[in-house]
């Protein structure tokens, strides 16, 4: 397991972010434990694996334990157990988020956008926002997508049993989804999409569940919680989502692309 070695700076947000350097050489963006925010990391762990399968850009991830000698010097930090575990993600350098890039003419990775729409949807992240997708320039106002920030999967950082049964089941207001749909040239890749998602081995979901670590104090029911409402709504629900997303969003940007 890598290890911290030099503290780097506190990131923008309400996730209790740092950028710290460990004994790999990388820098990674780890979030700690958070009053209030407790489902911040289970939630991000959850993204992580099943992103990552499905092949999504998304940067590497590890589950870390981060010693209390070493986060005492953190500013804003409360008190934390002696080398608790917390999620670390790989820093990706040279990027801007969605919010500082007003002209994208292309995208070096269009085959993995409608995955993330699908993804998003499947899991219920409400904040999939331009600030949490990244822009690495790969030449003049040409960019290679990456998504960040899933501390609110499941509608919320601080969810509870009772809001699983009540995620969103209507299309949202995403300018990050449209600025995707713009370079998503065949609605096939939804389809494609979908089917992948309903594939994957529930041994696997209930597996990446199992390896949430106690300390971040998710419950057996909480867990079960998690696989049944993940299977529901990739079966029941996410097929509907993604049609209304193709016909209130996809669609009718594309033909306004067309005509004009």
């Amino acid at each position: 397991m890598i290890k911290p070695v030099a503290y780097r700076r506190k990131m923008e947000g309400k996730s209790n972010a740092h950028l710290i350097t460990f004994d790999d050489g990388r820098d990674y963006v780890v979030k700690y434990f958070r009053p209030g925010f407790e489902k911040t990391l289970p939630n991000e762990w959850i993204s992580y694996c099943l992103g990552r399968y499905l092949g999504l850009p998304i940067p590497v991830a590890k589950i870390v334990k981060i010693p209390q000698e070493f986060s005492s010097q953190i500013p804003d930090l409360p008190p934390l157990k002696d080398d608790s575990y917390q999620f670390a993600s790989l820093f990706i350098p040279n990027c801007l988020d969605g919010h500082q890039v007003t002209d994208v003419e292309s995208i070096t990775n269009p085959s993995t956008l409608a995955s993330i729409i699908l993804f998003d949807y499947w899991l219920g992240n409400t904040d999939r926002t331009r600030k949490n997708i990244l822009l690495e320039e790969k030449g003049a106002d040409s960019y290679q997508l990456w998504t960040i920030d899933h501390a609110e999967v499941f509608s919320t950082y601080n969810w509870e049993m009772p809001d699983l049964d009540s995620l969103p089941e209507r299309v949202m207001k995403s300018a990050a989804h449209q600025l995707m749909a713009r370079f998503i040239r065949n609605e096939e890749d939804f389809h494609a999409s979908l089917e992948i998602i309903q594939t994957i081995p529930i041994l696997l979901i209930e597996e990446i569940v199992a390896l949430i670590p106690d300390d971040w104090n998710v419950t057996a029911e909480e867990r079960k919680g998690i696989v049944t409402v993940l299977l529901r709504r990739r079966d029941k629900i996410l097929p509907k989502l993604m049609g209304s997303f193709l016909k209130k969003v996809y669609r009718p940007l594309h033909q306004k692309n067309d005509n004009s």
